[in-house]
């Protein structure tokens, strides 16, 4: 058997502050990349055309990163459960490695993955964790059980060492001539594009892909909006967040890079306020990783609400609702702004997600899950743990201390963008409308027919008290929290 390393990348699109990769590294000087399209993912129906193009900019970004550092980053496009191994077998590798996963489908594809490696006596590392800073099992409470509240998940993780970023893979062999042309019966060189796939986004990405893009935006970041965060962070029409997300979803960028950055930010921060605003952002790193936590500990979040009172909740099912929150045109600008900025470009601002998911469970009073799956169909930076936790957040059916959470479209836009000028980007039929009308929803009838402007399909006053009485009737029968 060769010293060749076969490494497995998924959610780790990049060379550096790769803790898998660099493990490989130590084993051997020759380590070999693989890529698999995995069919298993591809064919669901809730993948976005713009993820699968952004996914497909990444990769190629990183086989030409393979090719600077002297190695190959093969593609296969097949279920990895008998593609890997049979890749492996083939170029004679002497270990397989890859870093861990938190998501169910990626442990149970592991599992068998291990097994069959076994079978053909070809070594396997798959314990690194990459994508977050701390193992779930190291963040536990005094009864060593996961945490199903934030706050205290929070308190006891930020207290906890952060490793630095791991070594960058540098002057690696590749596959010898002999390696190559075995390779080519189990895979390829030649990435397909979203289009080859059968996902079309023909709008122009709005982040732009690759290991060097997502560095860069993270010194952008840092280096100046993140001082102002905490404030600006809220406001729609304000470029204050980091729009790392997607970068953050597909491994672009390594999680130990990026907390370094915010310690170095704090390091650099001159008034308590500034460092305040990196705090805040760390915090939402710190969700992010919670979310990740809860859906390694709990992989029946995946299917469904955590709290036994939504287990079972009379939602409605109101097709013509559910079309008119999709398509924005419900009548509430905030929504419909929000909403036609994610079928236009893929993204849609933080605070905007929680508005327009309140919107859909405690207005239109429809089932979380066909907004969270309608999200992963449209969002460049879908991810399951994420997306997940924030629709059971906004719908009140996850981890939340406080179960009654319910958003007015009209004080949102007031606090949010009290000009309108979120609303006039992105909902072109009001741009003449006044800011006065535009940010409390008040709209006249006749105007808003004027410039073809739908009425509001439901009342937020009724719909409210109507999601409340449901919410406590069925808290009743199900005999509370």
């Amino acid at each position: 058997m060769s010293d060749l390393i076969l490494f497995w990348h998924r959610r780790d699109l990049r060379i550096s502050d790769n803790t898998g990769l660099a493990a490989a590294k130590r084993r051997s000087p020759k380590v070999v990349g693989v890529f698999c399209l995995d069919p298993h993912i591809l064919e669901r129906d809730d993948v976005a055309p713009v993820r699968v193009t952004y996914m497909i900019g990444c990769l190629q970004k990183l086989q030409e990163r393979y090719a600077q550092v002297g190695s190959q980053l093969l593609i296969l496009h097949a279920d990895p459960v008998q593609a890997i191994p049979a890749l492996a077998e083939a170029i004679n590798a002497k270990a397989v490695f890859w870093n861990w996963d938190v998501e169910p489908y990626s442990q149970e594809r592991d599992r068998t993955i291990i097994n069959a490696l076994k079978e053909k006596g070809i070594e396997f590392l798959n314990q690194n964790w990459d994508q977050i800073l701390n193992s779930p099992d190291e963040i536990r409470t005094g009864g060593n059980s996961p945490y199903t509240v934030y706050t205290p998940f929070w308190k006891n993780w930020i207290t906890k060492p952060k490793a630095n970023p791991v070594e960058t893979l540098q002057n690696v062999e590749g596959l010898t001539e002999a390696e190559q042309e075995i390779a080519k019966l189990s895979g390829s060189l030649t990435l397909p594009s979203a289009k080859d796939l059968g996902f079309i986004w023909d709008e122009q990405l709005i982040i732009s892909p690759g290991e060097a893009a997502a560095q860069e935006r993270l010194e952008e970041f840092t280096n100046k909006a993140i001082t102002e965060y905490q404030e600006q962070r809220n406001f729609p029409a304000v470029d204050g967040t980091s729009q790392l997300s997607a970068a953050l979803k597909f491994g672009v960028i390594g999680i130990r890079t990026v907390w370094q950055a915010t310690i170095e930010a704090l390091e650099n921060s001159r008034s308590e306020e500034t460092a305040v605003n990196i705090r805040t952002w760390q915090q939402e790193l710190a969700w992010r990783e919670f979310y990740q936590h809860a859906m390694y500990n709990f992989p029946e979040l995946a299917d469904g609400a955590f709290r036994d009172t939504f287990k079972n909740f009379p939602w409605e099912t109101n097709e013509e609702h559910f079309q008119a929150w999709c398509e924005g045109r419900t009548g509430y600008p905030i929504v419909d702004a929000a909403m036609r900025q994610m079928n236009e470009s893929g993204w849609m601002h933080n605070r905007c997600r929680m508005i327009v998911a309140s919107f859909l469970t405690k207005d239109l009073l429809i089932n979380p899950q066909l907004g969270e799956k309608y999200f992963m169909k449209h969002l460049i930076d879908g991810d399951l743990s994420a997306n997940n936790g924030g629709w059971q957040w906004s719908a009140s059916s996850g981890m939340d201390p406080k179960p009654v959470r319910i958003f007015n479209p009209a004080s949102q836009t007031q606090k949010f963008d009290p000009e309108g000028e979120y609303i006039r980007q992105w909902v072109s039929e009001l741009r003449s409308v006044d800011t006065e009308y535009l940010v409390t929803g008040k709209i006249p009838p006749l105007e808003r027919h004027a410039v073809g402007y739908p009425d509001p399909i439901v009342d937020h006053k009724i719909q409210q008290n109507q999601f409340k009485l449901r919410y406590q009737q069925q808290k009743n029968t199900s005999g509370g929290e």
